[in-house]
């Protein structure tokens, strides 16, 4: 394994969407809006995602795809990446996490971590 010189900041910031929600039939909705940062020492390009998704009852669920919102974007070094994506719980609470398979110019493909992040309905935690 080589060394790792390959470093992209993944931030996420999740908020509860009242009003597509419909609490009645366990439909929770929430968006959330991802930042990625390349702070590598070449351009890198994001190939795919995979996410971990768990509710409040420990269902879990696993979601694979090429890009993000169908993009595969390249960043430049130190560019920033925004985007807002969403995910429906059965539950109000959950949790993310998950990984972006990267490319580098030089082509070493790598995982960015994307660490875990809370899903919850505001009430939900009081």
């Amino acid at each position: 394994m080589s060394e790792h010189k390959h470093f992209v900041d993944v931030e996420v910031v999740a908020h509860y969407q009242e009003a597509q929600s419909d609490e009645e039939v366990g439909r929770f909705v929430f968006v959330y809006n991802v930042t990625i940062t390349n702070c590598s020492t070449e351009p890198v390009q994001l190939l795919s995602r995979h996410w971990v998704i768990t509710d409040g009852n420990g269902e879990v669920r696993e979601v694979r795809g090429e890009g993000v919102v169908g993009l595969q974007p390249t960043l430049q070094v130190g560019e920033v990446y925004q985007y807002t994506s969403g995910a429906v719980l059965a539950t109000e609470v959950g949790t993310m996490e998950g990984s972006y398979s990267m490319i580098s110019a030089s082509g070493e493909v790598f995982d960015a971590p994307i660490q875990p992040f809370l899903l919850a309905r505001r009430k939900a935690l009081h």
